[in-house]
């Protein structure tokens, strides 16, 4: 890993204690890596592979890394951030990976035969190299120009400075340690309580609606309401069965809006684009030294994408046996998807991953695609980039609250990505010699007791599977249908918001204030913001819906107190209210539980019982939005 010139590094603050060392020279990344490879990333790992073959979901493991990374770093005061910022990333990405174990779970499911174990682990890391310089290269529209929160890049960012700042500590620590432990209180009850369980009560759901506010949070829950009033409407006309949710063809349309709206976003970048470079031609080009931290070598960018995707189709077609047609497809789906994911990722915490799975399946049966092992394979090429490129994402909007160097952070996380896929191969492999009962395939024996091993994302996989060949024709229809108010909704927000005349009335009245608010939230929402509520149940919006009314209510009663805190110099950084970090500490506090009920199942159910048996299930926090 390159570090900085030894000249940089003697510049470097000396650390609080002896034994620590020097920031920025070889022995400090040496340690990082050290802590985040060997321990942080296997914790997260372990507990993100669990959650998956019990759950069907997982953890990020970015709030997690960032807590306990922040206790190595303390020593270098608020400087420290940078390190833990660092590790969290790395950590995340063998975490993430890790959890695509169900893949092979799902390769078991379907009779496909086990390729060799460095095989598969080679094929993963291909994949995951090829999504984290897709992640980086959207990264400066995602996070720069259009700024989305990420709400968990937000809360580990609010952790990272509080926790190695004592101002910030000794300001911070009631809002955000009150929350972690109310994060907890919650998952418990969920647990403990069926009643509260039943409602889907989940405090990331809450805290990432504080995060992200009315405007984005109102639009989720009236998708969530207009799905469930058309719900019969659907089932009339054959699109859905008799007691299936909305989101069941929700998340089509969901999907398409979020492409029709970037569809209108990449053109006016790519107008914008153009504009730029005749205005600069020939003019010299001038560093930026203020954001020398964002600066990464485009060229060598390029050069890593087009490398990994060719190892990739290399690869694909000559270690894994696939079909080079198939295998370039699934590359060029995934390059739009890394963007979709990453929008959603951006506004809602949530990163519909399964979702690009089932869309790419759809499209390649629509091509004529009928063997499920190749659509297997394809699909993954999507699942797993867009995991890793989503997380590549919401690490740079954590480094861009922090400032930290985006190239050292991109290092980190092809470490991390190494990791991981090797991980991956070894937990799933020791998962499923330990419980015999993951290899049923429970789609096609839905009356099998597979107990607490539920595998929802698996059980996904296989439905999608299972139809391949046959793209009905509904589905297209609701693809177009959300293609179709993606484009017009947003066409017609940006020519609202561009005019003068509307934007001097919003800002000029408290009734100018109130009509923006209704249409942006009510009359005319984003596509970005809306979609979130075809992708889950209607209680979830619900609860992310509380959160950002909550939140939004009470940063307007505040403003005139915040006001007066930054005339006395009192004030917390600009994105560190205590909206957002009640709301960081809500989600920090049921992933905390999470981990814990992973690491608990991990060692009761499957290091400490025989194979043989199948525990009564049980309950878990229903952590949504992971």
């Amino acid at each position: 890993m390159t570090t900085p010139s030894s000249a940089a590094a003697e510049e470097a603050p000396r650390p609080k204690f002896a034994f620590l060392p020097k920031i920025d020279t070889p022995a400090y990344h040496a340690l990082l890596s050290a802590v985040a490879i060997l321990v942080l990333g296997p914790l997260g790992g372990i507990a993100a592979a669990y959650m998956n073959f019990s759950l069907g979901f997982f953890v990020g493991g970015q709030v997690l890394a960032g807590i306990l990374g922040s206790a190595v770093t303390y020593g270098y005061g608020p400087e420290g951030k940078h390190g833990a910022n660092y590790m969290q990333t790395m950590a995340a990405s063998v975490a993430g990976m890790a959890g695509m174990g169900v893949l092979i779970q799902a390769m078991t499911w379907l009779g496909i035969p086990m390729p060799p174990w460095h095989h598969l682990a080679l094929f993963f890391a291909c994949i995951g190299m090829f999504g984290v310089g897709l992640g980086m290269v959207y990264t400066p529209i995602l996070v720069d120009r259009l700024k989305l929160d990420y709400p968990s890049g937000y809360a580990v960012a609010n952790i990272l400075r509080a926790l190695t700042d004592k101002r910030l500590l000794k300001r911070s620590i009631g809002q955000l340690g009150g929350g972690t432990g109310a994060g907890v209180v919650f998952a418990a009850l969920v647990e403990r309580l069926p009643a509260v369980g039943a409602t889907q009560l989940s405090a990331s759901t809450i805290g990432a609606g504080m995060v992200v506010g009315a405007r984005i949070a109102i639009p989720a829950l009236l998708m969530g309401l207009i799905g469930k009033w058309i719900t019969p409407y659907l089932v009339s006309i054959g699109w859905l069965k008799e007691g299936e949710s909305f989101r069941k063809i929700g998340f089509l349309i969901a999907l398409a809006m979020i492409l029709g709206a970037a569809v209108v976003d990449m053109s006016l970048i790519a107008v914008e684009a153009v504009r730029r470079v005749r205005a600069q031609a020939g003019k010299p080009l001038e560093a930026d030294a203020k954001d020398a931290w964002k600066q990464v070598n485009p060229k060598r960018l390029v050069a890593w994408i087009v490398f990994w995707a060719a190892a990739l189709v290399a690869v694909a077609t000559l270690v894994m046996g696939q079909p080079l047609g198939f295998t370039i497809f699934a590359i060029l789906l995934t390059s739009v998807f890394v963007l979709i994911n990453g929008i959603s990722l951006g506004i809602s915490d949530s990163n519909p991953i399964s979702s690009a799975f089932v869309i790419a399946v759809l499209l390649m049966s629509g091509l004529g695609l009928k063997d499920p092992r190749v659509g297997l394979m394809s699909a993954s090429i999507l699942l797993v980039a867009c995991s890793v490129g989503g997380d590549m994402q919401q690490d740079r909007s954590t480094g861009y609250r922090l400032g930290t160097n985006r190239t050292v952070q991109f290092r980190y996380q092809s470490i991390g990505i190494l990791m991981g896929a090797v991980l991956c191969v070894v937990l799933a492999q020791t998962f499923m010699k330990a419980y015999p009962v993951l290899t049923i395939n429970s789609f096609a024996n839905p009356k099998a007791d597979v107990g607490q091993w539920q595998s929802a994302m698996t059980f996904k996989f296989v439905g999608a599977l299972q139809d391949i060949g046959y793209l009905p024709t509904y589905k297209v229809k609701a693809l177009a249908i959300g293609l179709a108010i993606g484009i017009s909704t947003e066409v017609l927000r940006k020519v609202l918001h561009a005019s003068e005349r509307y934007k001097n009335f919003v800002k000029g009245s408290k009734e100018g204030f109130a009509t923006g608010f209704v249409v942006d939230a009510f009359l005319l929402p984003s596509p970005y913001a809306s979609s979130f509520g075809g992708f889950v149940e209607l209680m979830v919006c619900v609860w992310f819906a509380v959160g950002g009314v909550g939140s939004s209510a009470y940063n307007t009663w505040q403003k005139s107190v915040a006001a007066k805190q930054k005339k006395e110099g009192e004030d917390l950084p600009e994105d560190m209210s205590t909206t957002s970090l009640v709301g960081g500490g809500l989600i920090a506090g049921e992933a905390l539980y999470a981990l814990a009920v992973g690491l608990h199942g991990l060692f009761s159910n499957v290091l400490l019982k025989p194979a043989a048996a199948t525990p009564p299930p049980p309950a878990a926090p229903p952590t949504s939005l992971s």
